[in-house]
């Protein structure tokens, strides 16, 4: 068994790991101010940005869902790994060499599993790419050269080839140390009858990796009449790929995807390559599967699309009847990117990578800017299936397009698509259109639900949250002022959960600098996961202050919260002077309202404090 990983080793994984870069692998991230960046939660769904990278201190937080941490619970939870596991992958990736407390360093079979299966996966792509140059390969080589492909393009996608053998992968890496259980895991081979054969045979073979560039699994193009397979053969489902969640091409399209605010939708792996050898190099097609949910999902992280007017996704199909079927299936799930969705179509059917044999790379680039929304398309390709030279076939059409017009969430947009609706009929009657779209589609999609209002938040609470996070980022602003302050000043349970944390750890005058270290010492005293929360998400919520002027904000708060304490103590001394009687208490009563006057004094005080700071 392997030691614990030195604790100087993980600070160092931590130290050479910048948290912006590690989880910009995965996701697109934009500048919030104050230091902060955001991006779309690649843990669960949304339509706007709450995901938020603070690198000063080196956390996470995202305000929808509550995941939140440091670099290596980043990659823990979005690769689905144990801690040891995670330390071990930023380790390789920052080119640490790891060391355990017991028993020196690690050989790489004492890895974990995805890691074991991520170097199996590397080793294989090797393996493919440098066969694609032996004699036997001159198939797959022909392939690609009558496809407009050259060795550097070859290269550039690590494009190769499976031996028409049985076990000429499996004994290759059986022979680097992997067992024969973790080829079959993940995919690369099958149990054959005296050990395990090769999954692909014969054939050209394209590695699809992740957003990270890492090796994930494969896809393989018969190339010899004898083969009885399938054109096309991909990776099984492993604990690496998930077809429904995997784009070819992502990793060398999302920092384009990202510029752009751009991403092209195409069927093949040639189309891939062929688009970005052409000029669109935002290019991605899936993965024996159609497009669905999980690849929306992908795809958002890194368009970063909260705005319907700063980015577009853009499906190329072809132009005959499947091609066209497949638009419409994208069309159920246009309305769950925000970007505006389009259809690029070649007419005479030809897809980029044959469009780009025989027009040239202006032909393929044509191709994608003479897109069309896909509402659009939608709608005609629906009407176009009636006789719309009579009225029973207008009527007809309209009743089939009407859902599609009344499912469009953009009230303006809708009823722009209901006027153009009606052109296209030739009924010249908009009220009828709108009217038959009403009742037909309105059935269908019911009456939308009105949002609840959310609830008002006490202007003592933000108080309450601003001064924590300045405790938590700024706590040298704060001073002994806030160790004095008593836990009762705060109300909201997780406020005073939160302040239980800091003076646990010795107020903000054990803080020193701050930073980094100051947080690690909150979560070293949190007693719980919720309270490593409450750290982490406080260490990442922006400051509603510029920082030139975060030390008078800072006196501001401090004075408002004792200003609510010194409201407190008002009501109470009020309420006792109520219930006595001025005449037979008098000496009780006088004492009570000098300690008013002093009380009110105070307040008025710290009010001109937290007003003037």
């Amino acid at each position: 068994m392997a030691g614990r990983i030195r604790d100087v080793d993980i600070a160092l994984v931590r130290e050479r790991s910048p948290i912006a870069d590690v989880i910009g692998e995965h996701i697109q991230l934009r500048n919030a101010g104050g230091g902060n960046l955001k991006g779309l939660c690649p843990f669960h769904d949304e339509k706007s940005p709450s995901f938020n990278v603070t690198p000063e201190r080196g956390m996470y937080f995202c305000f929808g869902c509550g995941e939140g941490g440091d670099v290596i619970t980043f990659v823990e939870k979005i690769e689905h790994l144990g801690f040891s596991e995670a330390v071990e992958r930023l380790a390789q990736r920052a080119g640490i060499q790891l060391q355990y407390e017991q028993g020196g360093y690690v050989p790489r079979r004492d890895h974990g599993e995805r890691a074991r299966l991520i170097e199996a996966h590397r080793a294989a792509a090797e393996f493919y790419r440098d066969k694609l140059l032996t004699p036997e390969a001159a198939i797959g080589r022909r392939f690609l050269s009558e496809r407009g492909f050259e060795r550097a393009d070859a290269e550039t996608f690590g494009v190769g080839y499976a031996p028409n053998e049985w076990e000429a992968l499996a004994r290759h890496l059986m022979q680097r140390g992997f067992a024969a259980e973790e080829l079959i895991k993940g995919g690369l081979a099958k149990e054959g009858r005296r050990g395990p054969i090769d999954r692909f045979r014969g054939r050209l073979i394209w590695p699809i990796r992740d957003a990270t560039g890492d090796v994930i699994g494969f896809g393989a193009r018969k190339l010899i009449d004898s083969d009885d397979g399938p054109k096309y053969l991909n990776t099984p489902e492993s604990p690496l790929y998930k077809k429904s969640q995997v784009l070819y091409g992502i990793d060398l399209a999302k920092r384009e995807i990202s510029k752009r605010s751009q991403a092209v939708i195409v069927e093949g792996y040639t189309d891939v390559m062929a688009c970005h050898l052409a000029g669109v190099p935002t290019a991605v097609a899936t993965c024996g599967t159609s497009f669905g949910e999980e690849h929306i999902k992908v795809l958002r992280r890194f368009l970063l699309d909260q705005s319907a007017a700063t980015g577009e996704v853009i499906f190329t199909f072809d132009g005959d009847a499947a091609g066209q079927k497949a638009a419409l299936r994208a069309f159920a799930d246009e309305q769950k990117f925000v970007t505006q969705t389009y259809v690029a179509i070649q007419p005479d059917g030809l897809d980029p990578c044959d469009l780009r044999i025989k027009q040239g790379d202006a032909a393929v680039r044509d191709l994608v800017a003479s897109r069309e929304p896909l509402f659009q398309f939608a709608i005609r390709s629906t009407i176009s299936r009636y006789d719309l030279r009579s009225n029973e076939g207008k009527i007809a059409a309209l009743d089939a397009a009407a859902p599609i017009v009344a499912g469009i969430k953009d009230v303006g947009l809708r009823k722009r698509y209901a006027i153009d609706l009606d052109r296209w009929l030739g009924f010249m009657d908009e009220r009828f259109v709108m009217q038959r779209i009403a009742e037909v589609g309105g059935a269908q999609q019911g009456r939308p639900q009105r949002a609840p209002r959310a609830a008002p938040v006490d202007p003592n609470v933000k108080v309450e949250g601003e001064l924590l996070k300045l405790a938590v980022q700024r706590p040298a602003l704060l001073g002994p002022r806030f160790d004095a302050l008593d836990t009762q000043a705060f109300t909201a349970p997780d406020h005073v959960a939160l302040h239980t944390v800091v003076v646990a750890a010795g107020g903000t005058a054990a803080a020193g600098h701050g930073g980094r270290e100051w947080v690690d010492r909150l979560l070293d005293h949190a007693p719980d996961e919720a309270a490593r929360a409450l750290v982490t998400r406080f260490a990442v919520e922006a400051i509603r202050a510029d920082s030139h002027v975060e030390e008078r904000y800072g006196a501001a708060m401090l004075a408002a919260i004792e200003a609510i304490a010194v409201d407190r103590a008002i009501a109470q001394v009020k309420s006792r002077i109520q219930r006595l009687n001025p005449v037979e208490e008098q000496q009780e009563y006088n004492k009570l309202f000098g300690e008013l006057v002093a009380l009110e004094q105070q307040r008025r005080l710290l009010r001109d404090r937290a007003a003037g700071s």
